[in-house]
């Protein structure tokens, strides 16, 4: 019961650009699906010109350098010539005042097809999931990347004397490496190792059923209280937020930012509802409205709430406002678990 309709390029400028998307997308998608480059759909005649029409361009620009580059442009546009004359024989038996115009637009039809495709092959469009919105400006991510990158890099300078004392401890207290990798997911749902100094046994993780009885929060985010899994290092450790130092790195590389909403686990992503799932537009943050609010104490659908606000309201000078408000949280121990 479906009705098609189709709709006429009005302009010249409007043709050429969905030609232009035809070739982007084209590019996009042959790189998931390079076996749909024989495709059918795209007349032979057609895919020639594709890519013979911005050859004989460059070879044109190139002509002044060499008498070569100028026969082989001409030669180039020989073969459109040639690969367009059907084409242009159906266009003249149908409506023989268009033939004044036809090759001018085979051309340009070429070369919008041809640029859309190189742009597409080189700058694919970033995958943005249907529920999501880009709430931040290309001007304020400069601007917070620029904050996160200078503060982390001095921040990693300043903490090493208290990372190294901190991993020497670890090693003392417990068998295990100093260090431990959790997956997380970020922006967009992209996965990356978050590190943080160890502060619980080696298999911790293997251990995990055990304590899951004794979670206060509702939900599937989990905060246990006293957990028999945390070393004495790490209690202290967890005490003065000292485990998340690590994350500065994460910043430089760009996975996580020094505000933004806490990075989850994929286990809990996965049971998020739709309206949850808006979190995930911007970079996990080391810091918070989370962290200045309660920190661990916080059920997941308060915590999403108040992150989003964070998120659609979002200003450099916020930010400033959260990092100083962190500090005094990390001294209070509120909610840190």
């Amino acid at each position: 019961e479906a009705v098609v309709y189709h709709r006429h390029d009005r302009t010249v400028l409007e043709y050429l650009r969905r030609k232009y998307g035809i070739g982007y997308w084209k590019a996009y998608l042959l790189r998931w699906h390079p076996d749909r480059l024989s495709d059918t759909h795209t007349p032979l005649a057609q895919r020639m010109q594709v890519a013979l029409v911005p050859l004989a361009l460059v070879l044109a620009i190139l002509s002044p350098l060499h008498i070569w580059a100028a026969y082989a442009s001409l030669s180039a546009l020989a073969l459109v010539a040639l690969s367009a004359l059907p084409e242009l024989l159906s266009i003249l038996r149908r409506d023989p005042a268009l033939l004044l115009i036809a090759p001018v637009m085979v051309l340009m039809r070429a070369l919008a097809l041809s640029t859309g495709l190189i742009i597409g092959a080189l700058r694919p469009p970033r995958p943005v999931a249907p529920d999501q919105w880009m709430p931040l400006t290309l001007w304020q991510r400069l601007v917070k990347r620029t904050l996160d990158v200078i503060t982390a890099a001095v921040g990693l300078i300043v903490s090493s004397p208290i990372l190294l004392i901190a991993g020497l401890a670890i090693r003392l207290d417990s068998p295990g490496p100093v260090f431990f990798v959790q997956e997380r997911v970020g922006q967009d749902g992209r996965q990356f190792g978050m590190l943080k100094l160890r502060t619980m046994v080696a298999d911790a993780e293997a251990r995990l059923e055990e304590v899951l009885a004794q979670n206060p929060l509702s939900g599937p985010a989990f905060k246990i209280p006293d957990d028999p899994r945390v070393t004495r290092v790490g209690r202290f450790l967890r005490r003065w937020s000292l485990d998340e130092l690590p994350q500065l790195w994460n910043i430089i590389r760009g996975e996580m930012s020094l505000v933004g909403p806490r990075p989850e686990e994929e286990r809990v992503v996965e049971q998020y509802q739709d309206w949850h799932r808006k979190r995930l537009a911007v970079k996990p943050g080391l810091t918070g409205p989370m962290q200045i609010a309660g920190r661990g104490l916080l059920e997941l659908d308060e915590r999403v709430h108040m992150e989003l606000e964070y998120i659609e309201g979002y200003s450099f000078w916020r930010d400033l406002g959260i990092l100083f408000k962190t500090i005094p949280a990390v001294f209070s121990g509120k909610g840190a678990l």
